[in-house]
C-alpha cells in the first residue's frame, strides 16, 4: 500500500506506560493521568532495550537534542524514565502539543461498555467508522491526523518521541500508507518501541 505521507526521518516512537485508566479500560484521551507503577517499569524497561540494542543511535539522538514527548504527564514520565535508564539526564527533552493524544471528549473516562449504555447510537456509528467519527467534544482520528502532518512535515532530523495510541495509529496511516480502518484497530504496545522509517515501520523490544 503507498505512503500517504513521506517522511525522510527515522521516527523512534515509544507509547507511554500503563495508567489506572488502561488497566481499568478506561478512555483516556487528554485526561492528565500518571504512570502506574506497572507503566513506569514498562517506560524503565524501554529505555534499557533501546541502550542494549541501539546505544550509538541513542547517543547521536541525544547529541543532537531529538528527544519529544507530548506534554501530558504520563508521556513526560516515560520518556524520564527510559532517559534514566538509558544514561541520559532525564529532563532534557522538548515537548510537542501536536504529540498529544485524540480526546474523547465527553467519553473521557468511560469504559467502552459505559459508553455503549449511555450513547448507544454514538457507540454503533463509532464502531463502523471508527477512524472518521468524532464523539461529543472530542477528535476523530483523521482530525488528529491533520494535526500531525505540519508536525512530520517540520522534521528536520531523526526523533525520539514518547506519545499515545492514537497518535501511533495515525502515523500509521500518514507514514506508512496502513488504510485508515485497519490503522484505527492496530494494536499500539506498552514497553515496545515502534519505529517509522522508508515508508514504513517495525516493532523493537
Amino acid at each position: 500500500m503507498s505512503t500517504v505521507l513521506a517522511c525522510p526521518h527515522r521516527i523512534w516512537f515509544i507509547r507511554h506506560g500503563e495508567t489506572e485508566f488502561n488497566r481499568e479500560g478506561r478512555l483516556q484521551g487528554q485526561r492528565d493521568i500518571p504512570l502506574n507503577p506497572k507503566g513506569r517499569e514498562q517506560a524503565s524497561a524501554v529505555g534499557r532495550t533501546l541502550k542494549k540494542r541501539a546505544g550509538p543511535e541513542l547517543d547521536r539522538l541525544e547529541a543532537a537534542h531529538a528527544f519529544t514527548a507530548s506534554p501530558l504527564v504520563r508521556t513526560r514520565q516515560t520518556m524520564e524514565l527510559a532517559r534514566a535508564a538509558m544514561g541520559f539526564p532525564p529532563a532534557d527533552y522538548a515537548l510537542c502539543d501536536d504529540l498529544k493524544e485524540l480526546t474523547f471528549g465527553d467519553w473521557e473516562g468511560l469504559t467502552w461498555p459505559e459508553v455503549e449504555a449511555r450513547f448507544p447510537k454514538d457507540a454503533t456509528e463509532r464502531a463502523t467508522h471508527k477512524w472518521t467519527f468524532t464523539p461529543p467534544h472530542g477528535e476523530s482520528y483523521a482530525t488528529l491526523a491533520l494535526r500531525l502532518t505540519p508536525w512530520i512535515a517540520g522534521l528536520s532530523q531523526d526523533v525520539l518521541v514518547a506519545s499515545h495510541g492514537g497518535v501511533a495509529r495515525a502515523l500509521m496511516h500518514l507514514i506508512g500508507g496502513v488504510a485508515p480502518k485497519i490503522a484505527a484497530e492496530a494494536d499500539i504496545f506498552q514497553g515496545r518501541t515502534l519505529i517509522f522509517a522508508e515508508g514504513g515501520f517495525q516493532w523493537v523490544g
